[in-house]
């Protein structure tokens, strides 16, 4: 998953949430993740 890709898709091209777990294959709530937190993930 790309967090970079998914904020960028949702608030530049206004890309829906559910549309954005459908192309990239990952679930909404993980989506909902990436758009709410302020830096990519920590693993």
């Amino acid at each position: 998953m790309d967090w970079a890709e998914i904020r960028r898709l949702h608030r530049a091209e206004g890309v829906p949430i559910k549309e954005l777990s459908r192309r990239l294959g990952v679930a909404r709530n993980t989506v909902r993740a990436a758009l709410a937190s302020d830096a990519p993930p920590r693993y």
